[in-house]
């Protein structure tokens, strides 16, 4: 094939579609498809056929036998002239296009206008699979698209939506089936297409999974209990007091006289720093606590080996203490012990507070809390509840009532937890502190409205290396001991102070700070899990309750919009109001709509 100059009326390859010259002068005018012109230099296009060719809507689709053409010219070479004529017989314009177009589709040839080559039928057969194969993908694609839409899955539509699921999951920020669907891609979305589908239950509960959670206990082998000299307090009652529902007690309370004994479970005892039950722990950060279930953040083994309660008499690191008469925590004595403990539950321990040795506990604790809030320690009775998933399902909404042993066992734990601070600090041993920036406005509010607005003033709980108030608590220093099963900054606070009690060093302050700065990030995650989960199954409870109705107290009210906080469940809900209303009033709701995905309940104002 000759090479053609580019004439007015040459039909010209420009980019990868047609064109048409219409003048030729310094620069080469052409027009485009649609219309539109461009000047171009002579580099910027190729002849495909000299012309005259009138319009480019002459360029219509021809029928020719490509095949044929191809095994014509296997092994060889041609230019479009040739192929156009092998193919369509003539090489006219249109013939020209028509034969480029199937060099530009490269299936059978491939090249330039002037040296085109036929594919190798290798080549050819396996393109013909390739798209054979994006084809049927494709209609595929369009069936699955076509079966979202009317609700009509099948079991291989299964496998496309786990790219929907790790959306809802967190695990990608894109997803080409919610795009194709013109849908944006969030995970509350993912969630609630999911939802839509059947693909997940409504009661399928996903924010472990959004926050990377195990939902399996660890199963790490557990070393036995080391041969060691340890107080033997069976002697004294100890009792460990807890909810009805609690699998894992890890303190319990004496009164020897005027001291007061806080027994720990022992874990330190066998978790050793670094060791493959103490990383484990560290990655984990604590206990993770569902509704339907609880992870733990160490085999759940050592539990029933060091449960307060569990066995006949249990390992545990004591603290023992008296109060001054102003609630100050005085002669401190801190010993690996034995004790003999009995379990409680607080309800059991409310009815019994006029006896001994509730009723001096109780009056101890008391005089602890006074000086506390004297202190400044905040006093905030915001609702609280118990939910449970059973077995079968059902779901249990328990509120948590304010109870005076509740406030006992609190105030024991914060004693012990201020001794071990104290115990640190005199003997120079790193552990992390709890602590807490006071409110720029420090307040006792009475009325539920006050203490919404006040915890809202509250600065977050922080672990410190060094020694700082905990402004919520009224104390000047403080570091959680009392849990070490649960958390693994108590762990680690244990694992200092055993280190010094036996005659080791304790980890210097930068280790201590990195484990607690790991276990912090794990948990941060716990947190917000185990926050979402209960609404989740509160939610769940009210979807398959559509008649409840209860009260709601109004505890923030702007321009008739009033955040209404519901006692019986714990749960806060907006509402638009036809008035502004006093706050603390309360209304009877009854339920509207319940939205799982956005974890969002709209209730109706009865009265």
């Amino acid at each position: 094939m000759q090479e053609y100059p580019p004439l007015q009326g040459s039909l010209v390859l420009y980019k990868t579609r047609p064109a048409l010259i219409t003048g030729v002068s310094d620069k080469i005018d052409i027009l485009l498809e649609g219309g539109k012109s461009k000047r171009v230099r002579s580099k910027d296009i190729a002849v495909l056929h000299p012309g005259p060719l009138g319009s480019l809507s002459l360029l219509t689709e021809q029928a020719g036998d490509a095949v044929e053409a191809w095994e014509l010219v296997s092994g060889g070479t041609t230019n479009l002239q040739e192929l156009a004529e092998l193919v369509y017989g003539d090489f006219i314009p249109p013939t020209a296009w028509a034969a480029w177009q199937l060099v530009a589709e490269g299936l059978y040839f491939e090249g330039t206008p002037h040296q085109i080559t036929a594919r190798k039928a290798d080549q050819v057969n396996a393109e013909i699979a390739e798209r054979k194969a994006k084809a049927a993908e494709q209609q595929a694609w369009e069936g699955f698209l076509k079966r979202i839409a009317t609700k009509a899955l099948i079991d291989e539509d299964h496998l496309r939506l786990q790219e929907v699921e790790r959306l809802a999951f967190g695990r990608t920020g894109k997803s080409r089936i919610m795009a194709a669907l013109g849908r944006q891609e969030s995970a509350e979305n993912a969630h609630r297409m999911l939802l839509d589908l059947g693909y997940w239950k409504q009661e399928y509960n996903p924010y472990p999974e959004r926050f990377a959670l195990s939902l399996e206990n660890p199963e790490i082998a557990i070393p036995g209990l080391p041969s060691e000299e340890r107080m033997d307090l069976t002697r004294m009652q100890a009792f460990a007091i807890d909810d009805e529902a609690s699998e894992d007690p890890d303190d319990a309370i004496s009164l020897d006289g005027d001291r007061i004994w806080v027994h720990v479970a022992d874990v330190a005892a066998m978790v050793s720093p670094d060791s493959e039950l103490d990383l484990e722990a560290r990655n984990r950060g604590a206990n993770l606590y569902l509704p339907d279930k609880t992870i733990h953040m160490l085999s759940p083994g050592l539990t029933e080996i060091l449960g307060l309660g569990l066995q006949e008499r249990s390992p545990a690191l004591s603290f023992g203490f008296r109060l001054d008469e102003n609630g100050g925590v005085t002669d401190l004595e801190l010993v690996p012990s034995w004790i003999r403990a009995t379990r409680l539950s607080y309800t059991v321990v409310d009815e019994r507070l006029d006896e001994e040795p509730f009723a001096t506990l109780l009056q101890m604790a008391r005089r602890y809390r006074k000086r506390r809030m004297e202190a400044g320690a905040a006093s905030i009775d915001l609702p609280e509840v118990s939910v449970r998933v059973a077995e079968n399902g059902d779901i249990h909404i328990r509120p948590l009532r304010r109870l005076a042993s509740r406030e006992l066992v609190t105030d024991a734990m914060l004693m012990a937890g201020e001794a071990a601070a104290r115990f640190a600090l005199d003997q120079g041993i790193s552990v992390p502190f709890a602590t807490q920036r006071p409110p720029e406005q420090p307040q006792q509010p009475q009325d539920l409205a006050a203490m919404f607005a006040y915890r809202r003033q509250l600065k977050p709980s922080r672990s410190k290396m060094l020694e700082e108030p905990h402004a919520g608590l009224g104390l000047s220093a403080y570091s959680r001991a009392t849990s070490p099963l649960r958390r693994y900054p108590d762990l680690v606070t244990h694992q200092q102070l055993r280190a010094y009690l036996g005659s080791e060093a304790p980890l210097p302050l930068a280790a201590v700070s990195e484990r607690i700065a790991a276990a912090e990030l794990a948990s941060s995650g716990i947190r917000r899990a185990e926050r979402l989960s209960n609404v989740h199954w509160k939610l769940i409870y009210l979807q398959r309750n559509p008649q409840w109705q209860g009260r709601g107290v109004v505890v923030e009210m702007s321009d008739r919009r009033a955040t209404v906080m519901i006692p019986e469940l714990a749960l806060e809900t907006k509402l638009r109001l036809p008035d502004d209303v006093p706050l603390n009033s309360e209304l009877t709701l009854a339920v509207r709509e319940i939205e799982l995905a956005d974890q969002v309940a709209r209730f109706r104002v009865l009265k």
